[in-house]
């Protein structure tokens, strides 16, 4: 009895498992979706179609100042103040440095009054020269000593206003290169101004495409920084020599945002589109399925879904241009693409 017990009770484990298991699966499997394959999948479809499309290109380049330029002194002399900083930012004339005048204005006293002199010796020797008291040689030679006096005065006073530096345009402070104390001479640079309210944008651009410029063409101009904001930009220079490397410079002026954002010496890119001549077959891109490297598109053929291989030659957007594997006329299917499968059923929402 016992040995049939040994035996009855395992083999009872063994087929409530096996009871168990079955009911198991068949709760699985009722609550798995089974998809119809003969039900028509809803689908949206785009036709295929030839339109005059361009190749947007894009060049790297640099932004430089429009104007900038390493302040001196016109006079030599010790500067005695220096009015601003570095970061400062002056109007055009403003006053910059205060070189040393007092010589200057000594010699300016001294010559006021040789004029003063002369010019009472000129009235006093007409009157005498009407009574034929003086000889007129002696009347000559004192107005030529006061004229010559005159422009020495007129010299100096004009050397004494350049002892002040001035702001020969509006701009920033980039480098301050002196202070009070220090001795300026003319063509010893001192501050380094420059102005960023306009910007010149430089871009190396290759042979082949030096077609795509021309002289005043306004182009759109994005710093690396603030991708978000266009600049307008005026093609100012297409050059005439190339480098090594066989690209020439084609630089455009721009003008900067009223907040300053742009600063020289940022990187940024010119966007243009080269219009072509010819038209392209084209597809929205969202149609394409499968990898880059082998794309594909599913064509309505006949009511059924036909998954096809295709050859990509660009994508713009959201619009690819096909280079082969469709004809103009075909439907694709844009929209609706989970369920899809190749020979599957659809219906075009369209």
């Amino acid at each position: 009895m016992k040995k049939i017990l040994y035996f009855a009770i395992p083999l009872a484990l063994i087929v409530l498992i096996a009871m168990r298991l079955k009911s198991n699966k068949e709760i699985f499997l009722n609550r798995i979706y089974t998809y119809n394959k003969e039900q028509a999948i809803e689908v949206r479809t785009d036709t295929v179609k030839y339109i005059q499309t361009g190749i947007q290109k894009s060049f790297t380049g640099l932004f430089e100042p429009d104007k900038e330029t390493k302040v001196s002194a016109d006079v030599q002399g010790k500067i005695v103040s220096v009015f601003v900083d570095a970061g400062s930012y002056v109007k055009k004339g403003q006053s910059l440095i205060k070189i040393d005048d007092a010589l200057l204005n000594l010699q300016l006293q001294s010559v006021s009054i040789q004029i003063e002199g002369l010019e009472t010796d000129v009235k006093r020797y007409l009157i005498l020269a009407e009574s034929d008291a003086i000889q007129g040689v002696q009347l000559e030679k004192t107005q030529l000593a006061l004229k010559s006096a005159q422009v020495q005065r007129s010299t100096l006073l004009e050397q004494i206003s350049r002892t002040i530096v001035a702001a020969p345009f509006n701009g920033i402070v980039t480098l301050k290169m002196t202070e009070a104390g220090s001795y300026a001479a003319p063509g010893v640079p001192l501050l380094q101004l420059t102005d960023i309210s306009s910007l010149r944008f430089t871009i190396q651009v290759p042979e082949n495409d030096l077609t795509i410029f021309h002289n005043n063409q306004a182009v759109d101009v994005f710093a690396d920084l603030y991708p978000s904001i266009s600049l307008a930009g005026k093609i100012s220079l297409i050059g005439s020599k190339g480098n090594m490397a066989n690209s020439f410079p084609i630089q455009a002026l721009v003008k900067n945002t009223q907040d300053m954002k742009i600063k020289s010496g940022m990187f940024g890119k010119i966007v243009i589109e080269e219009k072509l001549d010819e038209k392209q077959l084209t597809i929205p891109a969202s149609a394409i399925v499968g990898s880059t490297l082998k794309p594909q598109v599913y064509v309505v053929e006949q009511g059924k879904a036909k998954l096809r291989d295709i050859t990509i030659a660009d994508r713009k957007g959201s619009t690819a241009v096909i280079q082969s594997g469709l004809r103009e006329g075909e439907m694709v299917i844009t929209n609706g693409l989970i369920n899809l499968f190749d020979g599957a059923i659809v219906e075009s929402k369209n």
